[in-house]
């Protein structure tokens, strides 16, 4: 199933993808795509549901967030193995984990604002991970039992106020608008293969990323049992695996992103999404 939420901020509905790309309306199956919703036995209820029986959306709603009620946005640090060479780092020996605030969640077509003070404005495709019931201490075989599905995720980040200005990564990943995440939540029995996903993104139609999951150092199932070991993972909880090579900050010179421009981004089979990227007032 491809589930997501739709209309205006803070007022978003759930809904689901129908056979022939049409949404319909979830609400009076579900009361929003968010925690016991996206539960094994939720979803295995919503996957009954017949799409075509379901209220057809009309026109061009704004996307939401797919997963609302976000508690923690856990993101992985380095994880592809040509991402590390192009920043000259070396392959991590753990998994590096950092946090973004779940303030800076928005739809993957929102405007992206550029924060004052910015110079270095980065961009950065993501493989997102979305827990669908509560995890600790559970083991890598078991791993993908607590997840609910995959989606696209950007993890926009400030190169200066991550690594310039003290301190851990979380000031320069954390800004308003820094994590679009959707369109859709893909449940995990249509992703054959997590580690086997070509990913792209593109700068005012240039591409700049082109990779795939197949490059992960950590795979998901490693990821979910690992930060498993450190905290509880609950029900849409989201973990961002990484990103591929061709992020500005590995540019010749380093490039950055202006007010002005588009990124437009997308993973197999979970979607696509396109941000404007705009100066903060």
């Amino acid at each position: 199933m491809k589930l997501l939420r739709y209309g205006e901020p803070g007022r978003e509905r759930p809904g689901m993808i129908d056979a022939d790309g049409n949404i319909r309306d979830l609400s009076g199956h579900v009361a929003d795509i968010a925690g016991a919703d996206i539960s094994p036995e939720s979803l295995k209820k919503l996957a009954s549901v017949d799409a075509r029986s379901l209220p057809l959306v009309e026109g061009n709603p704004r996307l939401g967030p797919c997963v609302a009620g976000t508690g923690k946005f856990i993101c992985i640090g380095l994880n592809y193995s040509d991402h590390a060479a192009e920043t000259g780092a070396t392959v991590p020996s753990e998994p590096i984990i950092f946090m973004k605030a779940t303030s800076a969640i928005v739809g993957p077509n929102d405007d992206v604002l550029i924060p004052r003070g910015s110079e270095k404005t980065d961009w950065e495709v993501e493989l997102a991970i979305v827990i669908g019931k509560p995890a600790k201490y559970v083991s890598e075989s078991e791993a993908l039992d607590y997840v609910a599905g995959y989606c696209v995720a950007h993890d926009v980040s400030e190169r200066a106020f991550q690594a310039e200005r003290q301190g851990q990564w979380t000031k320069g990943k954390s800004c308003d608008t820094f994590g679009p995440t959707g369109p859709w939540l893909v449940t995990k029995d249509e992703v054959a293969d997590p580690q086997n996903l070509k990913m792209w993104l593109t700068v005012n139609g240039k591409t700049m990323q082109d990779g795939s999951t197949k490059t992960m150092v950590y795979g998901v199932a490693h990821l979910v049992s690992y930060l498993s070991q450190f905290m509880s993972l609950l029900p849409g909880d989201i973990i961002s695996t990484g990103t591929p090579p061709g992020v500005g900050l590995g540019m010749k010179p380093p490039m950055f992103l202006k007010d002005g421009d588009v990124v437009e981004l997308g993973i197999e089979g979970l979607g696509t999404q396109k941000q404007t990227f705009k100066a903060d007032a």
